[in-house]
């Protein structure tokens, strides 16, 4: 087995107590946000107004928060260790570029746009398959770290993968989405979405890497760690802030409509268990190794979902149904991810035995 680089180590954190019970926070803040849009509209309001070509600022500066110490934790010199695991990487890109954003399309359009249309919002199907697409669009980069660890995932893969992986979206977010969209008869607004690639991934990645690189020549990885440890609680505040304010904005709609967020689910938690099994069955039938494929499984199945809601309410607005369809995304993230923790590690067994070289 290579060795583990530092950053590989470092890159290996248990579940935080936040990240444990995020669903549990989800929804004390569709609760808060319902209620602090009916009794603030006025600063709703304004929030709504502070914006300029389609670039909200408060929720602008919100989703960096977000963003930008996630992508602290990405090492793209690790990349050069891709080649130790090329299946098992090969599996993982096929499903997360040629596979999950076609079928969270194709998910989307038959249990939202055909069989759970008579019990939505009227026209409201499309932006709520814009918003699914938007979510599974950008593979993981930070949860994976917790996920891969949870079921002793090789630190090394996991490394590689993520990077490349956000290598990859920076060239192939805007035209996969664009095609999607496009392909499902939905308006692309394409000024705004290569603007929102630009401020939502090209930017953080440079800064983030420009910060991690600083960090670690000044303080080295123990520097760092410190810095990540200061940044997690208040990406996590960033991020129910801002479910706060799409709630505030969703809030008579989801009154309206209470069963809307459990049908949205649906095709989420279909996407999730597909993907995440294609991953397994394939890696076991290419003969990776049980601690790549467990989280090339868990790789192939997640979603960047801060991304998401950053696209979702730069290009169809706070009040848009896409905005509440990636938020669904953030509230069953954390539960169904680790179902498929528990999956992969009770059927080890299974899978060591097909597997061949």
């Amino acid at each position: 087995m290579a060795t583990i680089p530092a950053d590989a180590t470092a890159a290996r954190p248990g579940i935080s107590f936040f990240e444990r019970y995020l669903t549990l926070w989800v929804a004390l803040c569709i609760v808060a946000g319902i209620a602090l849009g009916h009794a603030l509209p006025g600063l709703f309001g304004a929030i709504a107004a502070a914006e300029v070509a389609r670039v909200n600022f408060v929720v602008a500066v919100l989703i960096w928060l977000m963003i930008v110490p996630m992508l602290l934790k990405i090492d793209f010199g690790a990349l050069g260790s891709v080649r130790q695991h090329w299946k098992g990487v090969g599996v993982t890109l096929f499903i997360n570029w040629a596979v999950k954003p076609f079928s969270m399309a194709l998910l989307g359009t038959l249990f939202l746009g055909w069989l759970f249309a008579p019990l939505l919002p009227a026209g409201e199907a499309s932006s709520y398959i814009a918003g699914l697409i938007l979510l599974a669009a950008a593979p993981c980069t930070a949860m994976v770290f917790v996920w891969s660890n949870l079921c002793d995932g090789e630190p090394n893969f996991t490394l590689s993968q993520v990077a490349l992986n956000d290598l990859i979206m920076v060239f192939a977010f805007a035209p996969l989405v664009g095609l999607l969209l496009g392909v499902a008869s939905i308006t692309v607004p394409w000024d705004t979405l290569l603007l929102s690639v630009g401020l939502y991934i090209v930017v953080p990645v440079v800064v983030a890497q420009i910060v991690r690189r600083g960090v670690l020549a000044s303080g080295g990885q123990v520097a760092l760690d410190r810095l990540l440890t200061r940044l997690g609680p208040a990406s996590l505040t960033a991020l129910l802030a801002t479910l706060v304010l799409l709630f505030g904005f969703q809030g008579e709609a989801i009154i309206a409509q209470p069963l809307v967020i459990a049908l949205i689910a649906v095709p989420i938690l279909v996407q999730v268990y597909f993907n995440a099994g294609l991953a397994y069955w394939l890696s076991r039938r290419f003969g990776v190794a049980w601690c790549v494929a467990a989280p090339a499984a868990l790789i192939g199945a997640s979603n960047f979902f801060e991304l998401a809601v950053a696209a979702a309410i730069s290009l169809f607005g706070l009040k848009s149904g896409a905005a509440l369809a990636t938020v669904v995304g953030v509230l069953v993230e954390v539960p169904v991810m680790l179902t498929v923790v528990a999956i992969v590690k009770r059927t080890r067994g299974w899978y060591e035995k097909g597997a061949t070289a």
